[in-house]
């Protein structure tokens, strides 16, 4: 984090000031309990699902628990599902967070209370937290601590967790970030462009769970090289006015 003195703080936000943002391929069995689990923290929030192309019910289950579900068919991938998440949100700040249970909304609280003033994004980092057993596979954990490690140097604030999916954004910003991420190099996206604008980021520890149901789609070696690509492109862009 930056700046040479503290900020005022902020209050934490009333959950009609926050909409919670989900994308899901295939979560059914995981994702209504995602959403309760939400309610129970934040009563009755704006809560977006984006079902990616799901053949298993996921949408429905979503749709049953009160959320309201976009639908894509087919899939197109995570970054085009947060992006249409992202522009159908109505409220001033954004909470992502996974629909298959590695994330505890619970924890939903201690990212808000890190909003400050001048924070353009919390990041909740599984490495400042606990990871649980089986909750991130040992080659993508060696490969998230590289790619942060990169990211790290070559934008000069010290990130200990580059891909984390549970974090919160102001909307304005998400929106004025032009994002065109289509697949899982979207968070790095999202932090990249906020740091090459000079903006605060700050992390906060969460607690990271095996998935409560179904399977990954990440594909590591073409996730990671996506993820890299995106790290190097954003740094060689122009510094951004905006």
């Amino acid at each position: 984090m930056t700046g040479s003195a503290p900020p005022r703080k902020a209050p934490v936000l009333p959950s009609a000031s926050a909409t919670v943002v989900l994308a899901a391929h295939n979560e059914a069995g995981a994702v209504g309990a995602v959403l309760r689990q939400v309610r129970s923290v934040l009563g009755d929030v704006e809560i977006i699902v984006v079902d990616d192309g799901s053949t298993d019910g996921t949408a429905d289950e979503a749709e049953a628990e009160g959320a309201l579900v976009i639908r894509c068919w087919p899939n197109q991938g995570k970054g085009v599902a947060m992006r249409k998440g992202i522009a159908a949100a109505t409220s001033d700040w954004l909470i992502f967070l996974d629909a298959d249970g590695q994330d505890d909304p619970a924890e939903i609280p201690r990212l808000l209370d890190a909003i400050e003033d001048d924070v353009a994004l919390i990041n909740g980092s599984r490495f400042l937290g606990v990871l649980e057993p089986g909750a991130i596979h040992p080659v993508n954990k060696v490969a998230n601590v590289s790619l942060t490690r990169l990211l790290s140097l070559l934008y000069g604030q010290r990130i200990t967790d580059s891909q984390a999916g549970f974090r919160v954004l102001r909307a304005d910003l998400a929106r004025a970030l032009a994002l065109q991420s289509r697949e899982y190099e979207f968070e790095t996206e999202v932090l990249a462009k906020i740091l090459r604008r000079g903006l605060r980021v700050v992390e906060v520890p969460v607690t990271r769970y095996p998935r409560a149901a179904g399977r990954t789609d990440f594909r590591r070696v073409h996730n990671g090289l996506r993820i890299l690509k995106m790290i190097l492109k954003e740094r060689v862009r122009p510094v951004p006015t905006v």
